[in-house]
């Protein structure tokens, strides 16, 4: 037989330039919330992708940015600590804009460490070959010695085959870390509360405050009661920021709601009961002990 190879690997880049949906399609599961708005990625997630050869650990981090508050200050440190403790780090740049200043501070990190690295030019099939090509060469003049180059496509899954190959050559023989059939370590309860924030931000759109943070835990099932039940509360920072959650006539938390319990209840197999509360905790994002007490 063969030997089974195993080993970490964080995804990094600035925000928005998709990450998580690259960490989805290479577990063939969503374990990573997504959406078009920048830093929707708060803290570090693992999702699990496993072969009869191999197992790969890929740790979707924050985007590293020009932080504005404590949590972006705490965030970016989570990403930064990602880049040498792992076995390959991927820089991700987008094919459908010019490389910047934020890619440009990402990569100079990334350079600091000895971890092998790959370069992954995302959002291909947004743009022609020519742009995909024109945008290889700018990345290898302006951000430094990579490994390995992989333009790929994570809504198609073109070149996510040449990825997993430049990923699993650099793996060492190790253990499985997970049991087969697990795609993440992140509890129920982080999963319901992540979904809710996805489903409110696909809702409520520009509307919706940038602030919110969503935290849920399991309720007591009711006798002869075969629903999971979750206390859900969808934090603000101010008084006048929760009628932009709640929405007309409730509008807009019953809609994230309702979507959110539906692909809860796909996920876990299972009817879910979702009780949803929005408060306020004040300049949550720049108190030490509200982010503390709320993971970050």
């Amino acid at each position: 037989m063969s030997e089974f190879k195993s080993g970490f690997v964080s995804l990094v880049g600035r925000p928005n330039v998709g990450k998580s949906t690259l960490v989805n399609q290479l577990v063939g599961s969503k374990v990573a919330i997504v959406s078009d708005r920048p830093q929707t990625t708060r803290t570090q997630i693992r999702g699990v992708r496993t072969t009869p050869t191999s197992q790969l650990v890929l740790l979707d981090t924050p985007g590293i940015h020009k932080p504005r508050t404590l949590l972006g200050e705490r965030t970016n440190d989570r990403a930064r600590s990602t880049l040498a403790e792992v076995d390959v780090v991927c820089l991700l740049v987008e094919a459908t804009s010019a490389i910047g200043p934020g890619d440009r501070f990402v990569a100079e990190l990334v350079q600091r460490v000895d971890t092998p690295k790959i370069l992954v030019v995302s959002k291909t099939d947004l743009v022609t070959n020519a742009a995909v090509g024109k945008q290889l060469v700018a990345a290898v003049a302006e951000l430094g010695d990579f490994d390995a180059y992989v333009p790929l496509s994570s809504q198609t899954g073109e070149g996510i085959d040449a990825l997993v190959g430049e990923l699993e050559s650099r793996l060492e023989e190790g253990p499985e870390y997970y049991p087969g059939g697990v795609v993440s370590d992140q509890p129920e309860t982080f999963v319901v509360a992540e979904l809710v924030r996805e489903k409110l931000l696909r809702v409520a759109r520009e509307e919706l405050p940038h602030s919110i943070t969503v935290v849920a835990e399991e309720l007591e099932p009711e006798r002869d009661d075969d629903v999971l039940r979750y206390e859900v509360k969808v934090l603000v920072e101010r008084e006048s920021q929760k009628g932009m959650v709640i929405g007309k006539g409730g509008a807009v938390i019953r809609e994230a709601g309702t979507l959110a319990r539906e692909e809860l209840e796909a996920l876990l197999g299972a009817h879910v009961h979702l009780e949803t509360k929005v408060k306020v905790d004040r300049d949550w994002q720049r108190r030490a002990h509200a982010l503390d007490r709320l993971g970050f």
